[in-house]
């Protein structure tokens, strides 16, 4: 069995959650902080990008589809293969409510470089529920910093009263991991996320980094419309 945390009394359980939660809460007042740091950031007038939808050619603009906030997300792709990148696959089949951002003037969609025709092919392979677009027949992905084969990455924009688009915000790597939900319950777990690069105490089980994740034809298996998938 795996190595498990020292058993002690309440008090001095609770001495020891004292301890961390000073520091949770300091963590917490740090990330407001940068929020607010973020709310200030200047930003960068868009050119008039034009990319696929579902229903064909649509403006950058429309795809705020009326609303003033845009968040994007920019999922890496490889032209013609069945099972696109895990990671990117996995990270977008948690958004399943996007609702609620309708209550903000937002919207969250997803980009990719790939043809539109391949990329709802796959969102119906996979299950994904988010709105899809293609800007196979533009720079867009390029000049947001996740051009073809140059991976995936979040950009947030913003519309003008004029119909101008803005960039404000970009993040990428493990940048993401803040709009996740997944990477938040699991590092509250004892053993957290189990990958070898983590700090944890000696005997806590710990593999290969990315090894625990979803695999593509997974979330498929899980959510995707098809009982029959080729591994």
């Amino acid at each position: 069995m795996s190595a498990l945390p020292p058993v002690v009394d309440q008090q001095t359980w609770r001495a020891a959650l004292d301890d961390l939660r000073a520091r949770e809460k300091a963590a917490t007042r740090e990330l407001d902080a940068i929020a607010a740091q973020r709310r200030r950031l200047p930003m960068v007038r868009m050119p008039d990008y034009t990319l696929i939808g579902a229903d064909g050619a649509v403006s950058l603009a429309d795809v705020f589809d009326g609303r003033s906030q845009l968040i994007v997300y920019n999922h890496m792709w490889t032209d013609g293969e069945e099972w696109q990148c895990p990671g990117c696959t996995g990270f977008t089949s948690q958004f399943t409510r996007l609702e609620f951002l309708d209550s903000y003037d937002a919207r969250f969609v997803i980009v990719t470089n790939g043809p539109i025709s391949e990329a709802l092919a796959y969102k119906a392979r996979v299950g994904n529920a988010m709105d899809w677009y293609s800007s196979s027949d533009s720079t867009f992905g390029a000049d947001v910093e996740a051009g073809p084969g140059e991976g995936f990455g979040v950009n947030v924009f913003l519309r003008d009263g004029d119909g101008y688009v803005y960039r404000t915000w970009h993040t990428n790597g493990r940048g993401t991991e803040q709009l996740s939900h997944s990477f938040a319950l699991i590092d509250v777990l004892p053993w957290g996320r189990q990958e070898e690069w983590q700090d944890s105490p000696d005997g806590w089980p710990q593999r290969p980094t990315y090894s625990g994740w979803a695999g593509s034809a997974d979330i498929a298996r899980a959510y995707g419309e098809s009982p029959t998938l080729h591994t």
